[in-house]
């Protein structure tokens, strides 16, 4: 059972600084987090910008449930200056390369898969599909039960492979993310191309077409995502110097 939580981030890039800030999140941030924090890397991967607004970066952390999240924002937010004096060095270095974002708390599916899991599974996609859902209130879990009951057979023929679905904490459970790994481009268009023909797809974009509102976007694996390489990255991954803070 999934019983951890994971911290979902809208990263805005500041110019070409795309490839920068995804180098300093998977090779300076993710051996550091695992360490200090036990936070794993559940993915980083830049937004496809012909399928939404860019340029943009998606971040997914794993944390230890609620507790260990909540261990980790009170040692960085424990201070007048609300941030780690560690991280100071990383957070400069970082402030180049973003500009802002937005943040999500989310709560997997119970029966879903974490980065582990999906990594010695060797679950990987040439891109991803990153679906958002605003729903009823109270209607995640129910919806949920249907990602897995309609959605995962659904794509399955299609060679998608369910990554992650999960509800959004702090809301009216009215939200739900779900992520799919696409191992070849042409399946993502035959998916695209199918879903008013093939009766199962069809099925699953009726219920999709229920939500008070849905979006998707593509996106692509950083080059030292978990899912990309098959683990997590570590320190000797690095091919930039940065100095950490002692």
């Amino acid at each position: 059972m999934n019983d951890r939580v994971y911290t979902h981030e809208f990263i805005d890039i500041i110019g070409s600084n795309r490839s920068n800030y995804m180098h300093h999140m998977t090779a300076n941030w993710c051996p550091m987090a695992r360490d200090d924090r036990g936070q794993l890397c559940f993915g980083v991967w830049g937004a496809v910008g012909t399928t939404t607004r860019w340029p943009r970066v998606v971040n997914m952390w794993e944390e230890a449930g609620l507790e260990g999240l909540a261990d980790a924002l009170g040692n960085e937010l424990g201070t007048p200056s609300l941030q780690d004096a560690k991280l100071e060095t990383w957070w400069n270095e970082a402030a180049n390369f973003r500009s802002g974002g937005f943040d999500r708390v989310l709560i997997p599916a119970p029966w879903t898969r974490t980065v582990e899991e999906l990594c010695a599974d060797g679950v990987r996609g040439v891109a991803y599909a990153h679906d958002t859902f605003q729903l009823s209130p109270g209607g995640a879990d129910d919806f949920l039960s249907r990602v897995r009951d309609v959605a995962i057979g659904a794509h399955r023929s299609f060679g998608w492979e369910l990554v992650g679905a999960l509800k959004t904490s702090m809301r009216r459970d009215d939200e739900c993310i779900v992520i799919w790994a696409i191992p070849e481009w042409q399946q993502w268009s035959d998916v695209e191309s199918a879903r008013d023909l093939d009766p199962a797809l069809r099925e699953w974009r009726d219920i999709v077409w229920a939500a008070d509102d849905y979006e998707r976007f593509l996106m692509c694996d950083a080059p030292l995502s978990p899912m990309k390489i098959g683990r997590q990255p570590e320190r000797s991954d690095r091919t930039a110097e940065w100095n950490e803070p002692q």
